[in-house]
């Protein structure tokens, strides 16, 4: 599959801009420069920790795990030979509508030259239908339209059969409004509601719904219709993604740190520490300020605080910190839930695959696989060591695998199944011997059930120094996954930095109400009759 440079921030011409707030540029330029720990250094965190710094905060970033990036971190692992591997929690898709998670990027590699973009991602399903991305227009609502039509699992009577008031929400979203119509509604009973083919509901829902880690009876109806507003009908910058050149810690994060630990320049006169494999296990809020006690019992002060952590750290650290918010605020937080465990598959092959394999196939019921990569086709570290032995590596995803991560009997028998779902569907990679495996399972995803947008806390809490970032926060903004987490880190640094009069930082995000004026008319018109 054929890649190219990834476009630049930005290239729909009715995306929403935000302008920065008005402010000081540097909040120490007084001589006294206030200190932010930021716990946690995924995305929302290094968003965080980029916007604080370039206001002119002393920033402490505390990072659980020995490598940045989060979810989204990559590191390094040894084959049964010794051979370095390059290892991540699995493929993540770059989309053309993350505006600021690219903003971050942008900040040490302005031409985004560590993404290339991808020229489709098919999708298949257990009767062998397949679904492309390939050349589909890029202007709403003719890119969903397209899709729809070109689909073999979707016709234009199937269109008619639809109930067009039960779906009038899917053509005119508006965030939040969306969630106040449908939140309390599971996404797959919405789906059946408005007469959608199930064949498609198989192919192209279901799949992007469990890219939330989420089967669709779990998922709440109105985080699909926000996510399919999101990538469909409010977006023009294409269906197709970005890829990450190499491993996430080469491409990603190793730039961003090194950008931010670089002496203090005019665009970003504060100063970034790392602290790796450390794990804060309490914070105290003073009339000062804060201590924050790592678990080796260190402590730090600080005079403000963004936590930016992954769901089971979030509510553990706010139930071993009884001085932070309020009970309302607490018990939001203590109600906040997990997606199911997940599984990924790496694998190290001596042959390679067909050539022309697709980099990405998403699968649609063909349980309990979700997607094959075929890294050596994108990643730079898994091309030279496929090119060295003559082989290929392979990645196997199963999203909600099991409600808790299972005993080694069940993930044996996970891991043999998705091996012969691989072989099912590209046969030849059964003439292969395994040279190294790796199954890494994980659970730490934020639940996006219904019911659970009006409970869940946002970026502001009762503490106007403390404030909370990441995928699973709130934001009353037309934005998803990756790209929640980043949105969420550079308000949270921006809220912060108006606590001491600084400026903010510019933002953008898709139409937040659907830009179709005939749709969101017909919709009006179905919703009253």
């Amino acid at each position: 599959m054929t890649t190219a440079t990834a476009p630049p921030l930005g290239r729909d011409p009715r995306r929403v801009r935000y302008p920065a707030r008005p402010g000081r540029m540097d909040v120490g330029d007084s001589g006294t420069r206030p200190t932010a720990v930021v716990v946690g250094a995924g995305i929302a965190g290094l968003s965080a920790a980029t916007g604080l710094a370039e206001r002119g905060f002393r920033v402490e970033v505390i990072e659980r795990e020995r490598y940045l990036g989060g979810r989204v971190g990559g590191w390094t692992e040894r084959l049964a030979d010794g051979t370095p591997v390059g290892m991540n929690r699995g493929f993540h898709a770059f989309f053309g509508q993350y505006y600021n998670l690219r903003k971050l990027l942008s900040r040490s590699d302005p031409e985004l030259s560590n993404l290339h973009r991808l020229d489709d991602y098919p999708l298949i399903d257990a009767e062998g239908r397949r679904d492309t991305f390939r050349n589909l227009p890029r202007t709403p609502p003719w890119n969903a339209l397209a899709f729809a039509l070109r689909s073999p699992t979707f016709r234009m009577r199937d269109l008619v059969r639809m109930d067009a008031r039960a779906a009038a929400p899917l053509a005119a979203v508006s965030v939040p409004g969306i969630y106040h119509e449908l939140d309390q509604l599971d996404a797959d009973t919405f789906l059946r509601r408005i007469n959608f083919p199930e064949a498609a509901r198989h192919l192209a829902f279901e799949v992007f719904s469990r890219s939330f880690f989420v089967e669709p009876r779990q998922m709440s109806a109105a985080e699909l219709a926000a996510m399919f507003h999101i990538y469909f009908l409010g977006s023009s910058e294409g269906l197709v993604f970005d890829v990450a050149r190499d491993n996430f810690d080469v491409s990603l994060w190793t730039p961003i740190a090194d950008h931010l630990t670089a002496a203090p320049s005019a665009e970003r006169p504060g100063r970034v520490e790392f602290h790796t494999g450390t794990a804060i296990a309490e914070i105290e809020a003073r009339e000062s300020g804060f201590v924050v006690t790592d678990d080796t019992g260190a402590t730090l002060a600080a005079d403000a605080v963004v936590l930016a952590v992954d769901v089971p750290a979030l509510r553990a650290i706010v139930a071993h910190s009884p001085t932070l918010g309020d009970p309302e605020w607490r018990t939001r937080v203590g109600g906040l839930g997990n997606a199911p465990a997940f599984a990924v598959l790496r694998l190290w092959l001596d042959r390679p695959l067909r050539a022309d394999r697709p980099s990405f196939l998403g699968t649609g019921n063909l349980d309990p696989l979700d997607n094959i990569s075929i890294l050596d086709h994108y990643e730079r570290t898994a091309a030279d060591w496929a090119r060295e032995h003559g082989g290929s590596v392979i990645e196997l995803h199963a999203y909600a695998a099991a409600e808790t991560t299972p005993g080694r009997a069940a993930q044996r028998i996970l891991r043999d199944r998705l091996l012969a779902r691989l072989r099912e569907i590209y046969p030849e990679s059964a003439a292969a011997g395994i040279v190294g495996e790796h199954l890494l399972w994980r659970q730490d995803c934020p639940r996006f059930a219904p019911g659970d947008f009006a409970r869940r806390p946002g970026v502001r809490t009762p503490d106007p120094r403390l404030m909370l970032a990441g995928d699973g926060i709130r934001v009353d903004l037309p934005v998803a996954l990756m790209e929640r987490a980043a949105t969420t880190g550079w308000l949270a640094a921006d809220l912060l930095s108006q606590e001491w009069d600084g400026a903010g930082h510019s933002l953008q995000t898709v139409p937040s109400r659907g830009r179709s004026t005939l749709l969101r008319t017909f919709a009006t018109r179905e919703r009253r009759s």
